[in-house]
């Protein structure tokens, strides 16, 4: 590929006059923005233990009181794309909140997409468009773009609960915003006990509401009783994993997002291949060790952040996940993920960008 040439051999005269109208050349800039064969990426392989993560989530609960916090949340935040942008990937959000005993986190609504995977606790309710959905570890419950969503916890012990929203892509596209409402009036009927037998939904004879989410709350009972009669059906099947979908069209739940959950066998190895998306992986059950190989551009930079040479910087990423430990991976790597255990499975819950890159016609998969 041939050079191209540099802003530095333009004359100064011009570069000002460029600056002046606000006028910018391609060029000097081309193979930035379009590299050849591989994009830039700023996502580093990134591992939050909830070991080191709950005390301090704890101690937030101590510090800072509900009105004075409105989301009680530690932002989990990639270094590779500045901790100051609060942003796991290019389009994902993640954050761990906590919602203490008595407490009510106040109704709003907002732009982005949230969803709520529930890490432990129990006691509290989230109350979206009206439903009432119970939170219990391993559920997950849709938040969706523009509907009013509160936290109640009538319970004894803390909850937690991982957020993932579709937040730096909203922002990036300014149309990010909240608006905050009032305590709502809960409707009775659940979509989670409507759509609770796989294959049997509502026939639609009649206006039922909320078509576009018709059901906000996956019980991870359900979840892990798929995920278990999967590898019990099919057992000569690889990847064992269920997809969280609209239970009426059987599309993505959510309009930019994918989510999923992951079992592997005893002491099961799974090589996940090299896709476009970025990917977030978070421990249900078990232990899994994860191991990402670095891109070479990203080594560098981690390598000059760190002081550290760039040979080491460019080794292979590996940690293990315990149970509610959360990572997220860059895109056009492959994961490979393996159980420590020789008697139990393991389930992690997955967030991706697959939906957007689909969208966007870009979605990838190399092997």
């Amino acid at each position: 590929m041939h050079e191209l040439g540099r802003l530095e051999d333009l004359p100064q005269d011009y570069r000002d006059e460029l600056q002046r109208l606000n006028l910018v050349p391609l060029w000097p800039n081309l193979r930035a923005l379009l590299p050849p064969n591989m994009p830039s990426r700023h996502t580093r392989p990134t591992h939050w233990p909830y070991a080191t993560l709950k005390p301090l989530l704890m101690r937030a609960g101590e510090l800072t009181p509900m009105h004075k916090a409105e989301r009680r949340v530690l932002v989990l935040a990639n270094p590779g794309h500045g901790l100051e942008n609060m942003k796991a990937s290019p389009a994902i959000y993640l954050g761990m909140q906590l919602l203490l005993p008595q407490e009510w986190a106040p109704a709003h609504r907002h732009t982005p997409n949230a969803v709520r995977m529930i890490v432990e606790g129990r006691g509290a309710t989230t109350t979206v468009h009206g439903e009432k959905c119970p939170m219990e570890r391993g559920d997950l419950i849709l938040t969706p773009t523009g509907q009013w969503h509160e936290h109640e916890h009538s319970g004894s012990e803390p909850v937690v609960w991982l957020d993932v929203l579709d937040l730096p892509l909203m922002y990036y596209a300014e149309v990010s915003y909240a608006i905050e409402g009032q305590r709502q009036d809960v409707k009775p009927g659940r979509g989670d006990e409507v759509y609770a037998r796989g294959g049997v939904v509502p026939t639609p004879y009649f206006e039922r509401g909320r078509e576009d989410y018709p059901m906000l709350r996956y019980p991870w009972q359900d979840a892990r009783a798929a995920l278990v009669a999967l590898a019990k059906s099919q057992p000569g099947l690889g990847c064992v994993q269920v997809s969280y979908v609209n239970p009426d069209t059987g599309r993505d739940v959510q309009n930019n997002l994918g989510y999923y959950a992951l079992m592997l066998r005893p002491r099961q190895t799974l090589r996940l291949p090299a896709r476009s998306p970025s990917q977030v992986f978070h421990a249900i059950e078990g232990q899994v060790d994860v191991a990402v190989p670095a891109a070479e551009s990203a080594a560098e930079s981690a390598a000059a952040s760190a002081a550290v040479p760039v040979a080491e910087a460019a080794s292979e990423h590996r940690f293990t996940l315990a149970e509610a430990d959360t990572c997220c991976t860059p895109g056009y790597e492959a994961v490979t993920l393996t159980n420590r255990s020789a008697s139990e499975p393991a389930f992690l819950f997955i967030a991706d960008e697959s939906p957007l890159h689909r969208k966007l016609g870009v979605y990838e998969v190399r092997g």
